[in-house]
């Protein structure tokens, strides 16, 4: 990358009044929801509650959304750097947490050695996390009845990294023309066969089944950001059972889904989805993010239109209308994948080592992720949807979320890596409170960085946790061999 390169955009910190965001946006063509005014108290957008169908009650409108944690143990359980994520969760002051983190079904689809995984091995040290988050949140907020705690169950397929965190030993669905090239995947390597899949279907459901033991009020099967199940659903090419029509490619989930209501019922059932993904992206002329490939028809991307770089709503649709079928009605829309694709996926102004400059104000990711939560939402109403990527708005997260909230084009405000620099922010949006700048995440991307290398995953430039850790002395250095 050329070093006279600078970001043509404008960073959000410099907007410093409504009138100069709004006046940014118009500059840059985006139209985003906005309130000027943030309401507090009992008719606050973000305080009214959500009751599922089960009658459980969601205490307010802000989630948790789960992020990978390259720091429990090698046999998948959680070390106080998880705990202490896990306990900034539960005194955060939101009423939804999706899991707090990505966790592993067999140790074949975790993503990194230090993936959490269920297994009855270790099924006290899961019930011990429930527990920190129960005793945490009561200790602060006097009640845990309107708390809901789910757990994210995930196979990282492709992205499998389960014995060395340099070595990848992916799980793959079908043979993608470029992913597969782009990382390392010869012409011979296997596919998973059915019985493979079928497998790891038990995987999901035996780890369901102890979700529940555990206490967890309701699981997530994970179908985003190019997993295992995600990937399912652009199998078009796969022969047999589990490829090529829409029914085939969501036999997976829905025989999970089957397995569960038969071994724990009762278990409440989730999906994160990404509801479309683009061709992968690499760096091009200075760093910026160009499509890999130039392809009059890309069949590759569920929810694309063919040209790699647009969306095929009913395509969509027609996939949530078999999931609300199924009784499920908790949504997380999310897009794309962090691996080949992160700018659509977690709008940033500065990449990970590994990535590029965005080809686009971030900002216009934002946008487009906010239109397609909001046109999901107008088309299935009774589902309870929860959108993301509202971490790259900084101090105009809380008036952006709140119209949203007020315009019903989202049931609830998803917070990811803004919640590691500011756990507490859920709180102080609730109060009206002034954010704070200095806790404020300016998408450095570090907490993707760190993890990619190696190092235990946390915000190093904001958390004075991580801030004196070995580990940022060595991210500093890495950051600087990669430029």
């Amino acid at each position: 990358m050329s070093s006279k390169f600078k970001p043509k955009y404008k960073r959000i910190a410099q907007l410093k009044t409504a009138k100069d965001f709004n006046e940014y946006l118009e500059s840059i063509k985006v139209n985003l929801p906005f309130d000027k005014d943030l309401i507090t108290g009992v008719d606050a957008p973000y305080e009214k509650s959500w009751v599922l169908k089960s009658g459980r009650t969601i205490g307010n409108r802000l989630c948790i959304l789960p992020m990978e944690g390259w720091d429990g143990t090698a046999d998948g359980r959680p070390t106080d750097y998880t705990k202490r994520r896990w306990k900034n969760f539960a005194i955060s002051g939101a009423k939804l947490l999706w899991g707090c983190e990505a966790v592993a079904v067999c140790h074949d689809g975790k993503a990194n050695p230090n993936q959490l995984h269920i297994k009855a091995s270790n099924l006290s040290d899961f019930k011990d996390l429930f527990q920190l988050i129960i005793h945490e949140h009561q200790n602060e907020f006097d009640r845990t009845d309107d708390l809901v705690i789910g757990l994210q169950l995930t196979h990282s397929g492709r992205f499998s990294k389960p014995n060395n965190k340099t070595s990848r030993e992916p799980k793959i669905v079908y043979k993608h023309p470029i992913l597969d090239t782009k990382f390392g995947i010869d012409a011979l390597y296997p596919v998973l066969t059915d019985e493979d899949i079928d497998r790891i279907i038990q995987d999901y459901i035996k780890a369901a089944k102890l979700a529940q033991k555990a206490g967890f009020h309701f699981v997530d099967i994970k179908h985003c950001h190019g997993y295992l199940g995600h990937e399912f659903l652009s199998a078009k090419d796969r022969k047999g059972k589990y490829g090529g029509s829409l029914e085939n490619r969501t036999l997976f989930l829905r025989s999970i889904v089957k397995g569960i209501h038969k071994e724990a019922p009762g278990l409440e059932i989730a999906v994160r989805l990404s509801a479309f993904d683009w061709i992968p992206f690499k760096k091009g002329e200075n760093g910026i993010g160009v499509p890999e490939n130039k392809h009059t028809n890309y069949e590759y991307a569920f929810g694309g239109d063919g040209s790699g770089v647009a969306e095929n709503k009913k395509e969509i649709f027609d996939f949530l209308a078999i999931v609300q079928s199924l009784g499920i009605e908790l949504i997380c829309i999310t897009v794309g994948s962090p691996y080949y694709n992160p700018h659509i996926q977690r709008p940033a102004l500065f990449p990970p080592s590994d990535g590029y400059q965005p080809p686009e104000d971030p900002l216009v990711g934002v946008a487009r992720q906010i239109e397609i939560t909001a046109e999901i939402k107008r088309a299935f109403p009774e589902l309870a949807i929860v959108g993301s990527a509202y971490s790259y708005l900084q101090e105009w997260l809380p008036n952006v979320g709140q119209s949203v909230l007020k315009q019903n084009l989202a049931d609830f405000i998803g917070l990811g890596r803004m919640v590691l620099s500011y756990p507490d922010m859920p709180t102080d949006i609730l109060k009206g409170e002034v954010m704070l700048r200095k806790k404020i995440c300016r998408t450095f991307s570090d907490c993707t960085t760190g993890p990619r290398n190696g190092l235990i995953s946390g915000c190093y430039p904001l958390d004075p946790f991580y801030k004196v850790l070995p580990e940022a002395k060595e991210l500093k250095v890495l950051k600087k061999l990669a430029k």
